[in-house]
């Protein structure tokens, strides 16, 4: 059930319950990465439906990365050429896709990158290369970051 948002939260009426954020990262998470990407999908869990899938790299990645993408869900790409947002553009983001009632899913490819046909946005984690299961951290941490700022709840801590 929808509640009314808290005071100043960028919260709109538009009932959420049925969008989805679908991360799909090529290559394994090893240890420590694991631990920190575990952590923020449970911190997530009380502000969206979150789904991580896991593609091996190698031969027609691509093909099996775009195969797993939720129809009609709104694809952006990590890429370090993408667009770059500060904590409360990004929210911004995530709040246009939410009201949209479309999934939002984030493509991370591996080590060498990943392109794919059909791509809305690219987003940049900022202009240093990060190995790709660090920018899954990065990512996780941004979704929750972006989920508190549109509940209205602190974020710099």
């Amino acid at each position: 059930m929808w509640r009314s948002p808290p005071a100043g939260s960028l919260l709109t009426a538009t009932s959420i319950a049925a969008v989805q954020v679908v991360v799909i990262a090529v290559g394994r998470l090893r240890p420590p990465y694991a631990d920190d990407v575990a952590h923020y999908a449970k911190l997530l869990r009380r502000y969206v439906r979150l789904e991580q899938l896991e593609l091996r790299d190698g031969a027609g990645v691509a093909e099996r990365v775009a195969s797993r993408v939720p129809a009609g869900a709104f694809v952006s790409l990590l890429d370090a050429g993408g667009e770059a947002f500060d904590s409360l553009a990004f929210a911004r983001f995530i709040e246009a896709r939410r009201a949209s009632g479309r999934d939002l899913a984030f493509v991370i490819g591996g080590a060498f990158g990943i392109e794919l046909e059909r791509v809305e946005h690219r987003l940049s984690l900022g202009p240093m290369t990060l190995p790709h299961q660090l920018a899954r951290v990065v990512l996780l941490e941004g979704l929750f970051r972006a989920h508190r700022i549109i509940a209205g709840e602190p974020y710099h801590h």
